[in-house]
């Protein structure tokens, strides 16, 4: 009789379910006390890694099979229909460093997986916004830090969790989370920041428009002019993929209108990394380009006219570009056309 009642195989749910059992066991912190106690808590936990390396190989396969897109949207809608997300970011540091992997690898599947064509992702974060505090409180924990990074880059692809962080007091926690002494730390941060003011265009536009003085204020005292080659290097690039965007041309008009910003970015071409040097010309550009300069800025670069002429005589780069060379001669041509009189 022994072989005719066979288990019945989990489906995907099923195993959301008893993973989000086990979850809830494990941040009870359930077991302790007897040595019975404490076997059954090591044996539950062993049970939730081995759930965890199941979810992780449902959504992304394995060497033998590829991911079936039923079995996906099965585990999904059971995994947001109740709080296992929760769950696993309240959890994820009683957990050992692989369980923490395979958990980080799942959250960031599921913000991509779709049901009947929508993100529940996205619909249950938005629900649960005060997950996103955890998540960026979490650049405050070393142990943690990477883990909560990688979970809050894959949320910020919603453009309603985006909104959410730049609209909070967290965004300015980035300006010290981009400058923290743990080197990965510092650059999970600094790609986090990235991120949330490049992709959701309309979005940062708003954000950037709403919050200038006090967002451009901090990012030139805290990042163009920090004391860190490599914070100067990082933000020196995104600042001009925010203001080459086409979305953001209203933003970059008044920042090329400021003579504080333009002493900033004048500094930074007189740098000795060739980097640095590079991307700060694709920002002093803008400056030049602006037909409507105002006076201030017109003084200042006549004023600086001969220095600036020797400093472009003398820019060269390892790798030829045209582009950039075209820009440089434009750039020549526009500095010494100008007049001290153009400041009537």
């Amino acid at each position: 009789m022994k072989g005719i009642f066979k288990n019945k195989p989990r489906t995907p749910a099923d195993v959301v379910r008893q993973t989000r059992e086990l979850l809830a066991y494990v941040d009870s912190g359930g077991g302790g006390g007897t040595e019975a106690r404490e076997a059954k808590r090591e044996e539950k936990v062993e049970e939730l890694y081995r759930n965890l390396r199941e979810l992780k190989s449902i959504l992304y396969g394995d060497s033998e099979s590829e991911p079936v897109a039923e079995a996906c949207a099965q585990l999904t809608q059971e995994f947001f229909r109740e709080d296992t997300l929760r769950l696993v970011i309240h959890c994820l540091p009683k957990l050992k460093l692989e369980a923490r992997k395979d958990a980080t690898q799942i959250v960031a599947n599921l913000q991509r997986q779709q049901v009947q064509s929508r993100l529940i992702a996205s619909d249950y974060l938005e629900a649960n916004f005060d997950l996103l505090d955890t998540l960026v409180a979490g650049y405050d924990d070393t142990e943690m830090a990477l883990h909560y990074g990688a979970m809050l880059r894959e949320c910020i692809r919603h453009q309603s969790v985006a909104r959410y962080v730049l609209e909070s007091e967290h965004v300015k926690k980035f300006f010290d989370y981009i400058q923290l002494p743990n080197f990965d730390i510092a650059a999970d941060a600094a790609a986090t920041f990235k991120e949330l003011l490049t992709r959701h265009k309309s979005t940062v536009a708003e954000f950037l428009t709403k919050n200038y003085d006090w967002f451009f204020a901090d990012y030139n005292s805290n990042l163009l002019q920090s004391s860190n080659y490599i914070t100067r290097r990082q933000a020196i690039k995104l600042l001009g993929d925010i203001l080459l965007d086409r979305s953001n041309s209203a933003v970059m008009m008044r920042y090329v209108s400021s003579m504080d910003n333009l002493m900033i970015l004048m500094n930074l071409l007189r740098e000795s990394s060739k980097s640095i040097q590079m991307e700060a010309f694709h920002v002093f550009k803008l400056f030049v380009a602006n037909q409507n300069k105002p006076p201030g800025i017109i003084s200042i670069l006549v004023a600086n006219r001969s220095k600036l002429l020797r400093l472009f005589a003398d820019f060269k780069f390892d790798k030829e570009d045209e582009q950039f060379e075209a820009d440089k001669a434009q750039v020549v041509r526009e500095i010494s056309a100008l007049e001290p009189h153009d400041r009537t």
